[in-house]
């Protein structure tokens, strides 16, 4: 992968795996139905309290969701997702980390990057009406998803012949297409969508074609996997138990390439990742 950096609005985020470690995307919900932890953070004063405990236990990017996209989730007013999400943004819009936004409505995606937003994340790729011209301009960074069909429907009996490849071939189109109005390479990161309508056997065999995918690609990959089914379907726990699962599913997409992954639970992955790096600079040196 040639990137050596995301542009992220304000930041530029390096993604030069022989020179930065991985980063670390801390969730933070202002949902009461997210699949993992959702209610929590409602109000705005526990979720800038969650926010400063990211930012003390070292994540690198915050990233804002209004909307749960649990399977089986019904979509959520615009309205209702403005008034949950921005006055988070408002609030941490100098907190000294980038703030992305968990959207998928061009609306909230326009009024997000007005208040300061650095990044956008999308579950739907940037396929909505009006998307793409909400992103083209300026320097936000672009986290363009893979997902089969929609939250409501993604689950039932997801299929494919060849995953990655097909994975693959989707998010090079969706990068074509905002490359077709004027956005840069170093704007983009993509996402495979682990558990957005794929099996357990998808989501693993996606796993180890991290690298593939970043290396056909030419971007760096940002991985979701905390906390998700797949980890309940391996280790048999329920979703309040998945920590250990949860960075094992970390530590093995950095191994395979990841460059960001987005995570519940900031201080262990932080650790975990810290440690990793540790024994990768030491095999590097020795070579």
């Amino acid at each position: 992968m040639n990137k050596q950096f995301l542009q992220c609005g304000r930041y530029r985020l390096p993604m030069d795996e022989e020179q930065a470690a991985p980063l670390v995307m801390g969730i933070l919900n202002v949902t009461p139905d997210s699949f993992s932890d959702g209610g929590q953070f409602q109000s705005l004063d526990f979720a800038l309290s969650r926010a400063e405990q990211m930012i003390a236990d070292g994540v690198d990017i915050i990233d804002i969701g209004g909307e749960s996209s649990r399977p089986g989730a019904e979509p959520l007013p615009l309205e209702e997702e403005l008034r949950r999400v921005m006055p988070l943004i408002y609030a941490l819009r100098d907190c000294g980390k980038p703030l992305s936004i968990d959207t998928y409505k061009a609306e909230v995606m326009r009024e997000a990057i007005a208040a300061g937003a650095d990044m956008i994340n999308d579950i739907n790729g940037f396929r909505a009406e009006g998307a793409l011209r909400a992103v083209k301009d300026g320097e936000c960074a672009l986290c363009i998803m893979h997902m089969q069909r929609d939250p409501q429907t993604m689950q039932a009996e997801p299929h494919y012949a060849d995953v990655t490849k097909e994975v693959i071939g989707f998010l090079g189109e969706r990068m074509q297409a905002l490359s077709s109005v004027g956005v840069a390479r170093e704007r983009m990161c993509i996402d495979p969508g682990f558990g957005f309508g794929k099996t357990l056997q998808h989501n693993l065999t996606l796993l180890k074609d991290i690298g593939r995918m970043a290396r056909e690609l030419d971007a760096p990959i940002l991985a979701g996997l905390s906390r998700k089914s797949m980890i309940g379907a391996i280790t048999g726990k329920p979703v309040e138990q998945r920590l250990g699962g949860s960075i094992a599913a970390a530590l093995s997409a950095v191994a395979q390439g990841a460059r960001i992954v987005r995570v519940h639970d900031v201080a262990a992955t932080v650790d975990a990742i810290k440690v990793w790096q540790a024994v990768e600079s030491i095999k590097k040196d020795s070579k």
